[in-house]
């Protein structure tokens, strides 16, 4: 019987350590390598056949993930959520997690995580990158509004952003205001221009890949739904076909809180944090709005409301967003309103 060698790779930013055992446990090979391509291409080269490897998922399993993979190794990435023996260990070092990650491997205990086409992930970083922009973009405007009430100034925060207002603003501050805070002024507005400017070319550019403008285009045809949550529902998730059950994108997504069973008693407790927590933003801030836009949805949010308070609502409105972009998905059509949501 040909005999199967199990890998487990504990990552970290300069080294790589490693441990191969065989199917009964027995360590054929362990030490650590240097996060270095050509390291791994020559460790990979060396390794015993047939093999397979496994990793927990952080910043650096990308790359050595594809590395692997482009070689013909067969490669898992675990959750790192669910290495609850590691995690729990009383000693704990780089050769033991890697021991144990090779035996959860070999005893096919490991959670696995979904790993996305490298073309989803590289678009993937664009958009992450743009929601940092976004982000950045809201901190300096509250930073310049931040500024004008420091020093009792009066301006109208509706049109604070505003090109023509905000240079109105600062030619009647100036004799009145600090030089500093005037050019403090001067230099985050500059930079809310800037950021603004990257953040949509960021954003032309992702709806011109031709995988994504009409996959994006069939999940505009949903009620509001816009650009950002369609291409953060489309990049974040992968591929729809990953989720068997609607239950499992609503989990995924983080709209449903976390299930606590024991001794026959089971309760509820709040939203899980274990989720996208990308999607879950867009999703919640899109359920904000979409019932202005879906007759649908305004249904759902008006029945939620009479049951609960208005977050109870914003997440049953979320929820019935996952399962239009589910179902759109997978379906390849337009949206089109049932009868009995009408």
């Amino acid at each position: 019987m040909e005999t199967v060698y199990y890998a487990g790779l504990d990552i970290h930013k300069k080294t790589i350590s490693y441990c191969v055992k065989t199917q009964s446990g027995e360590i054929v090979r362990e030490g650590s390598i240097a996060s270095r391509r050509s390291e791994l291409e020559h460790w990979q080269r060396s390794m015993p056949r047939p093999w397979t490897a496994a990793m927990e998922a952080t910043l650096f399993t990308g790359w050595i993930y594809d590395q692997l993979k482009a070689g013909g190794a067969q490669v898992t990435v675990a959750d790192p959520s669910m290495l609850k023996a590691i995690s729990a260990s009383k000693k704990k070092n780089d050769r033991v997690d890697a021991r144990k990650i090779a035996d959860l491997l070999r005893c096919d205990l490991l959670h696995e995580s979904y790993m996305a086409p490298p073309e989803v992930r590289e678009l993937r970083r664009i958009l992450r990158f743009r929601n940092l922009l976004v982000r950045q973009t809201v901190q300096m405007k509250n930073r310049i509004a931040g500024f004008l009430m420091e020093t009792g100034s009066e301006y109208d925060s509706r049109r604070l952003h505003g090109r023509k207002y905000f240079e109105q603003l600062l030619a009647q501050l100036e004799g009145e205001t600090p030089d500093s805070v005037i050019h403090l002024l001067k230099l985050s507005r500059g930079a809310v221009d800037a950021l603004s400017r990257m953040d949509r070319q960021l954003i032309r550019g992702l709806l011109k890949q031709p995988q994504l403008s009409e996959r994006v285009k069939l999940l505009t045809s949903i009620g509001g739904i816009g650009n950002i949550a369609a291409l953060s529902w489309a990049l974040e998730t992968g591929e729809p076909g990953r989720f068997h059950t609607r239950g499992q994108a609503i989990s995924y997504c983080g709209l449903c809180s976390a299930q606590i069973s024991s001794a026959g008693r089971e309760y509820r407790g709040p939203i899980s944090k274990q989720c996208n927590h990308h999607l879950q933003w867009v999703l919640v801030e899109a359920a904000k709005v979409a019932p202005r836009w879906n007759p649908a949805l305004a249904a759902a949010h008006a029945r939620a409301l009479e049951r609960g308070n208005r977050n109870r609502a914003t997440l049953e409105v979320a929820r019935k967003l996952v399962a239009y972009l589910l179902a759109v998905d997978r379906s390849r059509k337009p949206y089109q309103m049932r009868m009995k949501e009408e």
